[in-house]
């Protein structure tokens, strides 16, 4: 049964009594909490936005969802959305159980009765859903990376929804903004969806989008998790708000949408068209390569870019939402005017702008041009990403026991310390075991934790604008990428791998270590009894035999030159 885009959908909430009541019984409940994809799902399961489900799904329609795009009833849905959970977390809970699903600070948000425990096959719903096993797609490197090994499914009691202490006027769930669309009388309503700031090509697009549909415009960029580098929803927000007034404010109306996107591609297409449907729009602008993640191992896109159109055409009638195509809309110099891509004139100047210029602009502090952005969102632009010489960084030395990495770190930190203008602080190994992680031992868990706690510090020293060293032996590639993602969510990293052979590193044994593990007095003993994964792409290698430390870390200020985080 299709809905009528303005009639009341369906939610998972209980009345107030029952969750006042529900609420008091989950005290003797498991707890799981969620983590913040997991608390974005829940918001759109209980509110309509992910309308049919009715819970996280079960083994039976995850396979189905994976395999064929469908749930077991037949209905279309192409996202699979799952509870992961730790083994750990999994081994105290039975099918039958009911459990208690709460946010970060414990607040109980609903009730998920568990019909399914599973260990699903990760590597298939990467082939499957994201085209490719390849952990360059932001949301295969989640699951391998990041999500739990064991997954839940079941029904779900909505007892209240999370609480958002930001931009509260301008979050609607489905059934609001359906009632919203009623009480104007809007009958037909296009959906512009955007993680992006928006520039004048955008608002280009979406004049006449709404235009050839005869429709009025809902802006309706997603505020929940997009893709690690993106600009953040806070700035993205007050992006927004600088040019709503562009638009007539009476056909137009901007709503915040707190979703988890998965960068799929198109099958991530298909899934925005269903929930916009559900949120009571008629129409939905697609646009060329719609929720790409970017390239992928190769260099390669990882999809095609008109395949989310595609995907969406073939199944716009069975969605009940009509596509409205994305021309990609270029500046014609000649005109002093925007026109879609196959429609400029012939022998005009076409001047456009790539999101990749656009950053390297602001990094370097260069010009915007007035015809490709507005003054009021390149002013917030610059408010949250100044020129790369005032951002903060981190360089990050990894290399084998006595390799000369604390040596070359000292060096460096010295050095920047007499350029100053920022903070600089040093991260090594010997100190945070000392103040961060006393009670680890050297097991590989161990190691790891040491090393991404070293990562968060410097992630928040990267956030505040200075400058963070980290000088751990750092063995493992995940891990250094995990550190990576965390330090990049704010600003540079840059890894050099301080690339002393074994044989030097043994030769140069101060503390006597080697000598130690070779005689098997230490266990698990890096280079000896556990690997170094070498790193295969650092932005810098050093070599340290025959070459004095002051040259080593001049290479490093060299490469910090040329990146542009320190000026000339």
């Amino acid at each position: 049964m299709q809905l009528s885009n303005l009639a009341p959908i369906p939610e998972l909430y209980v009345s107030y009594e029952s969750a006042q009541k529900l609420k008091h019984e989950a005290g003797a409940l498991p707890s799981w909490d969620l983590s913040q994809r997991q608390v974005c799902d829940l918001e759109l399961l209980m509110n309509g936005g992910f309308y049919p489900l009715k819970g996280f799904l079960t083994e039976a329609d995850y396979d189905s969802v994976v395999d064929t795009m469908r749930l077991t009833t037949g209905d279309l849905w192409p996202m699979p959305v799952t509870l992961d959970v730790t083994e750990d977390f999994a081994a105290k809970v039975e099918p039958g159980q009911d459990i208690a699903l709460r946010d970060a600070e414990g607040v109980i948000l609903a009730i998920m009765s568990v019909t399914d425990k599973w260990e699903p096959n990760k590597s298939r719903e990467a082939e499957k859903v994201f085209g490719a096993d390849d952990v360059a797609h932001p949301a295969v490197n989640y699951l391998h990376h990041k999500a739990g090994k064991i997954y839940l499914g079941g029904p779900i009691t909505g007892i209240q929804q999370p609480v958002h202490y930001d931009f509260k006027g301008r979050r609607d769930t489905p059934n609001e903004l359906r009632a919203f669309f009623r009480k104007l009388g809007w009958r037909k309503i296009v959906a512009f969806q955007t993680r992006n700031p928006l520039h004048r090509a955008h608002q280009e697009l979406t004049f006449r989008a709404a235009k050839e549909a005869q429709a009025n415009l809902l802006i309706h960029p997603v505020v929940g998790m997009t893709k690690p580098g993106d600009v953040d929803h806070f700035t993205r927000v007050r992006c927004y708000e600088a040019v709503l007034g562009q638009y007539p404010a009476s056909t137009t109306h901007m709503s915040l949408l707190n979703l988890a996107m998965r960068m799929g591609g198109p099958r991530e297409a298909l899934w925005h068209a269903i929930i916009r449907k559900n949120h009571g729009l008629t129409h939905f602008i697609v646009g060329r390569d719609h929720a790409g993640p970017g390239k992928n191992s190769q260099g390669k896109d990882f999809y095609d870019p008109y395949a989310a159109q595609e995907l969406v055409r073939q199944h716009q009638e069975e969605v009940g939402i009509e596509m409205v195509d994305f021309k990609q809309m270029v500046y014609v110099q000649e005109k002093a005017q925007y026109y879609p891509v196959d429609e400029v004139p012939e022998g005009s100047t076409v001047l456009d702008i790539s999101g990749t210029e656009l950053r390297r602009r602001l990094r370097e502090g260069l010009e915007i041009p007035d015809w490709f952005s507005f003054p009021e969102v390149v002013k917030e632009l610059r408010r949250t990403s100044p020129p790369r010489a005032r951002q903060g960084f981190t360089v990050f030395f990894t290399g084998l026991s006595g390799s000369g990495k604390s040596t070359i770190a000292n060096a460096l930190m010295v050095k920047l310390m007499e350029m100053g203008g920022r903070p600089v602080t040093l991260l090594d190994g010997d100190v945070v075991r000392k103040h961060l992680s006393s009670e680890l031992g050297f097991s590989k868990e161990h190691r790891d934790i040491n090393i991404r706690r070293i990562g968060y510090v410097a992630s928040e020293i990267t956030k505040n604008g200075g400058i963070a060293i980290c000088a751990p032996i750092a063995p493992y590639t995940a891990t250094r990428r995990g550190v990576r993602e965390m330090v990049e969510a704010y600003g540079a990293f840059v890894e050099v791998h301080v690339a002393t052979s074994i044989e030097e590193c043994e030769r140069r044994d101060r503390k006597g270590l080697y000598k130690l593990a070779r005689e098997g007095k230490i266990k698990e003993f890096t280079g000896i009894s556990d690997p170094y994964e070498e790193p295969q792409n650092p932005e810098l290698r050093v070599e340290t035999e025959n070459v004095d430390v002051d040259n080593c870390a001049h290479q490093v200020l060299l490469k910090l030159e040329s990146m542009g985080l320190i000026k000339a």
